[in-house]
């Protein structure tokens, strides 16, 4: 199983989770054809995708999903209430699924969850082939006891590190905007995410990536220290998805 990113943050998000013929886009926040582009830097076209699967209907996750479903006959799983979002010329390519019950994309194991986001109804999920997972979770205001069970086990871990709580309050967001990000149906800074690593199980884990940094909020350097120390590994096995280039495959065997 494998897994890359064609660019995480407040500008675009799209991640890619691949298992022997199946390849899911996992939103698409970009304009088609700058997700076409991304895709082809990847290996991939759009039309070697098997579906796109959305967590939510803000513009960061949805701005592609229209173009590319309808010019390229793509199945889009998405919950009821994100489903009620999106365009209604899509509506023919709709796959509603409970945030609480597992499903299969053909060679792919879905296993979405609620999360506390300020969206209608948003889920992340956990991704699976019956022998290793990969967990995703961006877009979340708050630690839950659903996702510390839903992200405990896996082989690879996706995780939100949106701010630093001082780099907020010091920047030049309007107040309203600071509120948002930092509420509980907003974003996860370092900290929340430093925590959540120490609490679920990761003695397995291969791989972790943060995601959706923001480039005013936060610094790499500061979210690499903060998941090495919850870790206790290397600085330099801390992935960083970049808004700009995402990240390049990664394998999980």
């Amino acid at each position: 199983m494998r897994f890359a990113s064609l660019g995480s943050g407040s500008r675009g998000n799209g991640t890619l989770i691949s298992q022997g013929d199946t390849t899911l886009l996992v939103d698409c926040g970009f304009s088609a054809k700058e997700a076409e582009k991304r895709l082809q830097q990847m290996g991939h076209t759009a039309a070697d995708l098997t579906a796109i699967v959305v967590t939510h209907e803000h513009a960061d996750h949805i701005s592609g999903v229209r173009v590319l479903a309808r010019k390229y006959q793509l199945p889009v799983y998405a919950t009821a209430g994100t489903a009620g979002c999106l365009a209604a010329d899509v509506a023919d390519y709709i796959h509603e699924f409970s945030c609480h019950e597992q499903f299969e994309i053909d060679d792919i194991e879905v296993s979405p969850f609620p999360v506390p986001h300020d969206a209608r109804e948003p889920s992340q999920f956990v991704f699976g082939n019956g022998k290793v997972k990969v967990g995703l979770l961006t877009d979340v205001g708050s630690i839950t006891p659903v996702i510390e069970q839903a992200l405990s086990g896996c082989q690879a871990l996706l995780l939100e590190a949106n701010h630093d709580l001082t780099m907020l309050d010091n920047g030049d967001y309007p107040d309203h905007l600071k509120y948002r990000v930092s509420g509980k149906m907003g974003h996860l800074n370092n900290v929340q995410s430093s925590s959540l690593l120490k609490k679920i199980d990761t003695s397995q884990l291969q791989h972790i990536m943060a995601m959706h940094l923001s480039e005013k909020n936060n610094h790499p350097d500061i979210v690499t220290t903060a998941f090495s120390e919850a870790l206790n590994c290397q600085q330099d096995w801390i992935g960083i998805a970049d808004q700009a280039l995402g990240f390049t495959w990664r394998d999980i065997t």
